[in-house]
């Protein structure tokens, strides 16, 4: 399985972004896709989580702002981000995690910077 992020890119605070990633290789039902970021010197942080049935799950810092989706036809999930802030400010990593095989792939990451 290979994750392809795009979407990042420098917004001004309180504006939107969307990020998106697409999966190749065989991807199951049972997958889980979701988001991570990392802040620079800090760790790597969930941010949410989508399954292929449409249940989603949101760290708080990000509940009520940014909206998980996942279009099982084309392998993707995606992050719409809302009402964006400076603390925001990330690298973005995609992930997939195969719950029957217990492994978890990720993407290259893309730059998220909120910044007037």
């Amino acid at each position: 399985v290979q994750l392809q992020a795009s979407g990042g890119g420098l917004v001004q605070p309180g504006g939107s972004l969307r990020l998106s990633c697409a999966a190749s290789g065989t991807i199951s039902t049972s997958d889980l896709m979701g988001w991570y970021r990392q802040a620079p010197g800090k760790q790597r942080d969930w941010i949410a989580t989508a399954t292929s049935d449409g249940r989603t799950n949101y760290a708080d810092s990000v509940k009520g702002r940014f909206t998980i989706s996942r279009d099982n036809a084309k392998n993707s999930v995606y992050l719409q981000m809302n009402s964006l802030k400076p603390e925001d400010t990330a690298v973005y990593y995609c992930n997939l995690i195969k719950i029957l095989a217990g492994t978890d792939y990720w993407g290259q990451g893309t730059l998220v910077t909120v910044s007037s």
